[in-house]
């Protein structure tokens, strides 16, 4: 059905963005194993990813998933994750990534639905549906990643199908995702306890200066071991990952409408400089610009 039909979004395998260019939502095609992504990143827009063909693996947080053809991958906003290459494993892999906003998906929810709730599941972020369900939601997907709408010549025919194809698939997905038994087995996963016991350190000390002896001592390592094991298993440092944590915290304390003076310090930082420079550096505007209202 599709393969006389123009052609695809694509977003090169060495394209590093992390952002979206619009505001509500993009789909694209991508192909092969992606540079840039094997560090722990997060973004304040929810994410799915649909492997076409080939394999592909995913951290979140502090477990990976490893899909095969036909698996969905649903990842959270302002959630840790990061890509999990295997050598010559995913070379051949190809996959449709949605990326689409918290508003965006508000705004397609009708009568009393949300369909954001498909993110919030706690026991896997992976799932592989029955091969109809999969047909259905790999059909949608193949839509809006076209350039163009096909035989539909209307001004804003493509704009207006395309949300009709994203609330179907969003609808369907939000359904499948009750079901426990599509959720991924444990045999498809690995956990890393040690990222989890710092990520909940991290948590529950956010407002503390918390430091490198200290989370060291509390996964029982030397410090040196530590840096090492954990740059190995998030391919970034800790004092990375530390800031993240906190810029994590301050995105949702912005979106709850609290003033800049109470983030910085609500979310750890040590002055209100130090947050401004590390906000802008992750989201390319000043805290006072990302208020919404």
């Amino acid at each position: 059905m599709y393969k006389n039909q123009a052609a695809v979004k694509k977003l090169a395998a060495t394209d590093e963005r992390q952002y979206m260019l619009n505001e509500s939502y993009e789909v694209y095609e991508k192909e092969g194993a992606p540079v840039g992504a094997e560090a722990f990143h997060y973004h304040n827009f929810y994410e799915v990813i649909y492997v076409m063909e080939g394999e592909f693996a995913g951290t979140i947080e502090n477990r990976t998933y490893y899909l095969k053809k036909g698996d969905f991958l649903i990842i959270d906003r302002n959630v840790m994750h990061k890509y999990h290459y295997i050598e010559k494993v995913h070379d051949s892999s190809k996959r449709i990534i949605l990326w689409i906003s918290e508003e965006m998906l508000h705004e397609l929810s009708y009568g009393g639905i949300d369909l954001t709730k498909c993110f919030g599941r706690k026991d896997t972020c992976a799932c592989h549906f029955p091969i109809y369900y999969e047909e259905m939601l790999r059909m949608h997907l193949l839509r809006l990643v076209q350039e163009d709408a096909g035989d539909v010549s209307l001004i804003g025919g493509k704009e207006t199908l395309d949300r009709a194809y994203l609330t179907l698939f969003f609808v369907y997905l939000n359904e499948l995702c009750t079901k426990k038994e599509y959720g991924f087995a444990k045999e498809f996963t690995t956990y890393e306890p040690m990222v989890k016991a710092v990520s909940d350190y991290i948590e529950e000390h956010i407002k503390d200066a918390v430091s490198l002896e200290e989370l060291a001592e509390h996964v029982h390592m030397s410090k040196y071991y530590f840096l090492r094991k954990f740059k190995a298993l998030t391919g970034m440092t800790v004092h990375a990952y530390v800031i993240n944590k906190r810029l994590i915290k301050a995105c949702e304390l912005i979106k709850e409408n609290y003033p800049v003076s109470v983030v910085w310090q609500e979310s750890g930082f040590q002055d209100y400089s130090s947050f401004l420079r590390n906000y802008k550096k992750a989201f390319g505007v000043s805290p006072r610009d990302s208020y919404f209202g």
